[in-house]
């Protein structure tokens, strides 16, 4: 194996880099590439644009904001102090709402693919197989289409696909996940959630605003598990508990049993967490699987080809995003950016990999900081947040001696969120109080994700709470939210 790669460093190759999956993280690899002078293809077995355009971020945000729109034109008292009356029912077109999302995943899809050519990116289609760290062949099974090509360098971005735990049965029609979810077919009256993260809160923001009674099913002591636990509090008593949203904590959804529309419902056998005892079964018309992703690793033969050990399926790589393989050393010519890697699995962050692996392939050393990467929940209102939660802040204090402060400002004292009528709603910050370092920040609020991103630069320049107290904001505006943070007193 040595002397191969040794053999192929002296011979030309058909691409400086080759990047199998064209989602949001290969786009962005791509894009960057051609701007280094590389000359760079993308392979893609699937379509353009990946999960987060065709079955994720994208087509979900659709459905948020046709079903946001649906939610606040019914929220009658909200109009009312606004001095708005709505006479009649609002209505909505179910198949209106799908085509907006499908509409819009098109679009976007068109959009990258046009970009890729535009730059001149080779598209190659076809599911990729690593033969070696400098070559790739590719095509559809059972065709003669495709080929084999070579690159000095590959980057695996092949992204993620829900999972399904063990004992649940999707039908994709009445059990499904949010692959099917987000095509939206049906309105269930009756929907259950398996998992209360950021999947299952937009999908319980969309269905109750479209009229559906929602339970989550919870494996942690506490719906929204990961979440800052204030924030998780605050965010329960406004999107769960003045909505038709119940939940069981605590419990597993060991058995499910998919049903038929309109005339026999689904199943769930409910599994205490501890004891693995059965404490309950329930009928639903519809189940949501919202318990997370796997990443989509199978098949491109890393074992085989690189001596890689696969870890629960991710690929494993240093913080420059090369490939490590099972003696942990680095894979020459081989990097793994986005969800294949589990690093952090958002778009977002797999785009930002992407250009990071192609500085280090360039020879220009960087590594990306994950606690800047900002992640937000586009509920109305939102959740987002960059770096630590309190309690991971306290933990990190505790372990390297330092202490913890915290600041808090509602969103009840903002000019601009009283205007709207919107007050429900709070900033926090958590910094070092000697060094001003920024550990991390929480908004539940509206516009939250916009909001989040003057913490998110902060935190990736390394600028102090005294460096940015002195930040100009524009009256009345809700990025007076984070001012009131960056000037506020600890505690208020």
């Amino acid at each position: 194996m040595r002397r191969s790669m040794v053999a192929r460093a002296e011979k030309a190759y058909d691409y400086d880099v080759v990047i199998i999956g064209a989602g949001v993280g290969g786009h962005g690899a791509a894009i960057h590439a051609v701007e280094r002078g590389l000359k760079t293809a993308v392979m893609e077995g699937d379509v353009i644009g990946g999960t987060c355009v065709n079955r994720g971020c994208v087509p979900s945000k659709a459905l948020l904001a046709a079903s946001g729109r649906v939610r606040e034109m019914r929220n009658a008292e909200h109009l009312r102090q606004l001095g708005i009356t709505v006479d009649g029912a609002v209505n909505y077109d179910r198949q209106g709402i799908a085509d907006h999302a499908e509409n819009l995943a098109t679009t976007i899809r068109g959009n990258l693919e046009r970009s890729l050519v535009g730059l001149g990116v080779d598209i190659l289609t076809g599911a990729a197989k690593i033969e070696d760290n400098h070559t790739v062949s590719y095509g559809a099974p059972g065709t003669v289409t495709g080929g084999r090509v070579t690159a000095k360098n590959i980057i695996i971005a092949t992204g993620s696909t829900p999972f399904v735990p063990p004992g649940i049965e999707v039908d994709h029609k009445t059990v499904f996940t949010s692959d099917a979810g987000l095509k939206l077919d049906w309105v269930p009256e009756w929907v259950a959630i398996i998992g209360s993260g950021y999947i299952g809160l937009e999908f319980s923001d969309v269905y109750t605003a479209l009229g559906s009674d929602v339970t989550f099913i919870e494996a942690m002591p506490n719906i929204m598990p990961g979440f800052d636990k204030e924030v998780a509090k605050m965010a329960e008593r406004v999107l769960i508990t003045p909505r038709n949203i119940d939940y069981v904590t605590n419990v597993l959804a060991t058995k499910v049993t998919p049903g038929i529309p309109g005339e026999k419902p689904v199943t769930i056998e409910l599994t205490d967490f501890k004891t693995k005892e059965v404490v309950d079964t329930m009928e639903v018309d519809a189940v949501l699987v919202a318990t997370g992703r796997s990443p989509y690793t199978e098949g491109l033969n890393v074992e085989n080809a690189l001596n890689v050990e696969l870890q629960r399926g991710f690929i494993p790589v240093n913080e420059k995003m090369q490939v490590m393989d099972k003696d942990g050393k680095v894979v020459e010519g081989m990097w793994c950016i986005g969800d294949a890697n589990g690093k952090m699995m958002l778009a977002h962050a797999a785009s930002a990999q992407g250009i990071s692996a192609i500085e280090n392939m360039m020879g220009h050393e960087h590594v990306l900081n994950h606690n800047s990467v900002p992640a937000a929940c586009f509920t109305h209102p939102e959740v987002s947040f960059v770096g630590l939660t309190e309690e991971q802040a306290r933990a990190k204090g505790e372990e390297e001696g330092f202490e913890v402060a915290v600041r808090k400002t509602s969103f009840k004292a903002n000019s601009k969120a009283l205007a709207e009528k919107e007050g429900d709603g709070m900033a926090k910050l958590i910094y070092n109080p000697a060094t001003g370092e920024i550990l991390g920040m929480w908004i539940f609020g509206l516009h939250a994700a916009d909001l989040i991103h003057e913490a998110s630069n902060a935190i990736n320049t390394g600028a102090t709470l005294n460096d940015l107290k002195f930040t100009v904001h524009a009256h009345p505006t809700l990025s007076e939210v984070i001012e009131s943070l960056l000037r506020g007193s600890d505690g208020h």
